[in-house]
Order: structure tokens, then sequence, then C-alpha cells
């Protein structure tokens, strides 16, 4: 296999199938659909652990990554949709927070299907519209079911590090080892069922791993250099009020590029291996 043969490709269709673009166009959805998503993602985990536990953690590890201001910005949009406490409002308010979740999905699948080349049939009708509402649903509730994973594993490897911090302090490096390994392999499948699930392509887990490995890989080691620059950078001073939501932009595009690219390596390696693109039945070919 070359891989030089195979990045220049990539390079190729990344500049013909407009990425940046697809990016902006996703980042664009994301700020309008981050609230819902959390609000959604903090509830599932809620089930096993504190809600206000849950919130705080992820706005720590979000303040981390993007600085104490976008983290409350963040925090501050998510009070601002939390569901009333009174049952029919509640009821209304889930229904309006899983459809403006499932925004950013559907934006999301928009964008892999112009990197495979399909499109929905005009002809799909309503069902083939619930359908993939059903899709976006099912794959927030995953990311709800991924944060709760990722908690649990947490808290273990925190519980894992205490107590080698106490047996032998050398040993406390292991504990960090395991959590980026164990943080990895979270990030690969979930790439792994974007790549497989959402785009209207069919194809195999087979066809998606060595991609979804590859975007993870890129993700990590670009979250903590995204994240340092970020937080020792004057990025946001020149835009005011707005410095904190600019960030935030900035942070949700960088990871749209990623794993827009992701699926261009995925294509092209499909591609690599002499397989033919199939479109779902729903959907057709368009180059």
């Amino acid at each position: 296999m070359d891989f030089r043969k195979i990045l220049k490709k990539v390079w190729d269709n990344w500049n013909e199938d407009k990425v940046a673009t697809l990016s902006a166009a996703l980042s664009y959805y994301t700020i309008f659909s981050i609230a819902p998503l959390l609000i959604i993602s903090i509830a599932i985990a809620g089930l096993v652990f504190d809600p206000r536990i849950v919130q705080q953690n992820l706005l720590a590890q979000l303040g981390e990554t993007f600085g104490d201001a976008p983290a409350e910005q963040i925090r501050l949009m998510i009070s601002t949709v939390k569901p009333s406490t009174h049952l029919i409002a509640k009821l209304v308010s889930i229904i309006i927070l899983l459809f403006g979740a499932s925004g950013f999905f559907g934006a999301l699948q928009t964008g892999l299907n112009n990197i495979w080349g399909v499109t929905p049939r005009a002809d799909r009708g309503f069902w083939g519209l619930v359908s993939d509402r059903f899709l976006s649903f099912t794959l927030v509730l995953g990311v709800g079911f991924l944060l709760l994973v990722s908690l649990i594993i947490s808290l273990l490897l925190s519980m894992i590090s205490a107590g080698l911090l106490q047996l032998l302090p050398q040993l406390v490096i292991l504990g960090y080892g395991l959590n980026i390994i164990i943080s990895m392999a979270g990030i690969t499948i979930l790439f792994a069922m974007i790549f497989k699930i959402i785009p209207d392509v069919l194809l195999q887990w087979r066809d998606v791993w060595l991609g979804a490995f590859l975007t993870a890989l890129m993700f990590t080691i670009g979250k903590l250099l995204l994240g340092l620059y970020l937080s020792h950078s004057n990025l946001a001073e020149g835009f005011g009020a707005s410095g904190a939501l600019i960030l935030i932009l900035v942070w949700i595009y960088y990871s749209a590029q990623i794993l827009f690219t992701g699926a261009e390596f995925t294509k092209v390696y499909f591609h690599e291996k002499n397989k033919t693109i199939h479109p779902a039945k729903h959907a057709r070919l368009v180059k």
C-alpha cells in the first residue's frame, strides 16, 4: 500500500469536495445543536451519576480545552434550554431538544454524502425523512451513552491512579497511559459509527476502522495542541463579548475538518481495495 499515493488522493479529494466549506456549514449547525446535545448527554449519564456532577465534570473538561470563558458560555447555553419540571412542558421540551440536536446530524450526513458522492432520492417520501430523524435520535442517545461510559472509565482510572500513587508513585504514569489508550478506543468507536452509519452508503465495519483510528489519532493530538494554543493565545480578545463564542467556533471548525478529512481517507482507502460504492436503497450516486 502506497501511503503517499493515498495521501495525495485524500488531498485532491479534500479540495474537490470543498471540505473547508462543509466544515464551516457543520460548525454553524453545531453551534445551535451543542446545548441540546450536551443536555441529552448529561441526562443519559445522569441515570447513573448525579447530573450536577456530570455537568461539572463536562464543563471542567471543556474549561481545560477552551479556557474558563468559553466553558462559562456553554454553561449559560445549557442553563437557558433546560427542560421544564411540568410533565407536558417537559415532554415538549424533550422533543424540541431532540429535533435541535438532530440538526447537527443532518448537516453531518449531508457533508458525508457529498464526500461519498451520493444523495437521497427525491421520491424517498415522508417515511424516509422519519427514518433519517430516527437515526439522528439514535446517534444522539449514542453520544450520551459514550459520555456515560467515559465518566465510568474516568472514575475507575482515578481510583486506580490513587491506589498506584500510594503503592508506588512511579506507576502513576501507567494510569495516565491507560487513560489515553481507553480514550482513543472510545473516540475510534465513535468515528467508526459515524463513518459506517450516517452516510447513505452501504459499508462494512472493516471498511471504516482504519479511517476511524487515524481520525481519532488526529483528533486526540490536535485537541492537545489546539487546547494549548487556545488557552494561551489572545485570539478572543479582539472580539470583545463574543470572544468566548469565537473560541468555541474555532474548536468546532477544527474538529469538523478532522472528521471530514478522516472520511476522505476512508473513501480513498475503500477505493484502493478495488471496491465499488453502493448507495443505500433510498439514495443514488451523483458522481
